[in-house]
């Protein structure tokens, strides 16, 4: 447990509580609960529990990340006690898009929950992207529709529930065994506790994820596609003209938004 005392003693600092009111609130004494912050001592299972549940943070986080890498304490707490982190924002107090090369993508699965591989992934930020945590994330293939190919990244926002999945719209979603996938969800079996993954070229055959085994979900906002244009291209004025592009088909986004509340 090698980052489990600084962890701990981090978290405490971030509720601004005292020693001897966490050992109380954990039935144990002063100096226990010392012991564990000075890496004297090991917990047991029942007060490693305890800590999971009242800084409502997943055990493996507790023993094995550095929660302090997350700037200012930062992360995201979502249900069950999973989290997601660390939210990046710039300096001028805007959100930031990690973007997970394609060479980063085979390790996704073991470090999204990590701060160090978050921290490491390339950020950048763009206009007239909707509230909420995004990340960017390589497409490998020809699966999907013609516009999204190899080479080309979906930004997507991040899904804290499977109820919020719009029947047959595209997700990245990250699941124990496959990694990720840039999928057309569909909820025919939802209540079976099963999502059906189309691909959008009908040469590869759809598949069934079990709930139990998505790890994270990601809806797609909008595509980046730099293979489109040539190097000598890439210059300031393509560059502004691919944000217009940007704004454009949020803004047919956020149409459709409105016509679906109508």
């Amino acid at each position: 447990m090698t980052t489990f005392a600084e962890n701990i003693r981090f978290l405490r600092s971030q509720k601004s509580l005292s020693q001897t009111s966490l050992a109380e609130m954990f039935k144990l004494t002063r100096g226990q609960l010392a012991s564990y912050e000075d890496g004297r001592a090991e917990p047991s299972q029942e007060t490693l529990i305890k800590y999971a549940d009242f800084f409502k943070l997943p055990i493996d986080a507790l023993i094995k990340f550095d929660l302090s890498q997350a700037a200012d304490g930062n992360f995201m707490k979502l249900t069950n006690n999973k989290i997601l982190f660390p939210v990046q924002v710039s300096a001028d107090n805007e959100d930031l898009i990690e973007l997970v090369p394609v060479k980063a993508s085979a390790g996704y699965l073991a470090g999204h929950a990590d701060p160090g591989y978050i921290a490491r992934l390339p950020q950048m930020k763009l206009p007239f992207i909707p509230t909420g945590k995004h990340r960017a994330f390589p497409i490998i293939g020809d699966s999907m529709d013609p516009g999204v190919h190899d080479g080309a990244f979906v930004v997507a926002k991040y899904l804290e529930d499977v109820r919020f999945i719009t029947n047959a719209q595209t997700y990245i979603v990250v699941t124990q065994f496959d990694g990720l996938s840039y999928k057309r969800v569909f909820l025919d079996k939802i209540k079976e506790g099963i999502l059906i993954l189309k691909s959008d070229n009908p040469i590869y055959k759809p598949f069934q994820v079990h709930l139990n085994e998505v790890v994270e979900l990601w809806e797609y906002t909008c595509k980046i596609d730099l293979q489109a244009y040539k190097p000598e291209d890439l210059n300031l004025e393509s560059i502004v003209r691919m944000m217009r592009e940007f704004q454009i088909e949020l803004s047919e986004i956020k149409k459709g938004m409105s016509k679906t509340d109508d």
